[in-house]
């Protein structure tokens, strides 16, 4: 006689402690935020076991750890939770206010976000926007939002990514410090990291380069103020600079730009579906992105 087929589909309350236990490394603390005893937790973890023929915790003196076995279960059960909640979201959640939240460079939210946020009123009134600045690339090891904006050569491991921008280099300076000095003798004002770039762009632009530094910043934006201020020639990241441009606050120095495979992607996890709130955020993004590019 042939055995019984596998049940591939525990019950929901089994996976939902199983969830919580694994996050909280803890079946008591998983029993206070469902709202259950300790011992139903327990419980629900051993019938889950059972099914499932496999230990996904070891227990401990305090607490839990999750088995091998646990560890590459877990993330299939928070995304399912995940693609469950967003769902019921789209579809039930009244569309008088949707937060989409996003995780963004300072330089990209102060100089491209910020402006566009009366478009993005107009366009999307339900959608409002939780924006939290990014100073440094290890704030993205960090839990929180679904969507983010990194810079970079588009290669982001476990996310896909939309490409926003295409960087260009090129020096600028504000237009009195520009009338009174040769500009490839000013002080070079330095962004750290990716941008730090000027000892590549003077011999793609065939000139020689000169070793009088000024102030580093660790922000693009932080930079391009000093050099508004006249402190020094800022390698300009177009099209973060367009605006300063059409407004004279910052001249070109040179019309040869260096261009990157560096720029700014919209980037979302690979294993999980975004909100409708978050799609219409990002369809619109993007669209706003062409038609000032264009």
């Amino acid at each position: 006689m042939a055995g019984k087929a596998f049940d591939a589909m525990p019950p929901l309350d089994w996976l939902r402690s199983f969830e919580a236990a694994a996050r909280l490394s803890n079946f008591t603390a998983a029993a206070a935020e469902l709202g259950l005893t300790q011992a139903a937790v327990s419980q629900h973890i051993r019938f889950l076991e059972e099914r499932l023929r496999t230990r996904l915790f070891a227990r401990l003196a305090r607490g839990v750890a999750l088995s091998p076995e646990g560890a590459a279960y877990l993330p299939h059960i928070q995304s399912a939770f995940a693609t469950i909640g967003n769902s019921t979201n789209e579809l039930f959640e009244p569309r008088a206010v949707q937060t989409v939240s996003i995780r963004v460079p300072i330089s990209f939210a102060l100089l491209v976000l910020v402006p566009a946020l009366p478009e993005l009123a107009k366009t999307l009134p339900q959608i409002r926007l939780d924006l939290v600045t990014i100073h440094r690339p290890t704030d993205y090891d960090q839990s929180g939002s679904a969507l983010d904006i990194r810079f970079g050569n588009g290669s982001f491991p476990g996310r896909e990514a939309d490409r926003l921008t295409v960087e260009r280099l090129v020096p600028v300076a504000a237009p009195t410090l520009a009338r009174e000095a040769d500009w490839t003798s000013m002080p070079l004002l330095l962004v750290a990291g990716a941008r730090e770039m000027w000892a590549e762009w003077f011999p793609a632009a065939g000139l020689a380069g000169h070793s009088l530094r000024s102030h580093r910043f660790d922000s693009f934006v932080a930079a391009m103020e000093a050099a508004k201020a006249g402190a020094g020639a800022l390698l300009g990241s177009l099209p973060l600079i367009d605006a300063a441009l059409k407004d004279k606050v910052l001249v070109r120095l040179s019309d040869f730009e260096l261009s990157s495979p560096s720029g700014h992607f919209l980037t979302r996890p690979s294993s999980s579906r975004l909100s409708g709130a978050e799609q219409d955020f990002r369809r619109w993004l993007l669209s706003r992105i062409a038609r000032i590019s264009g």
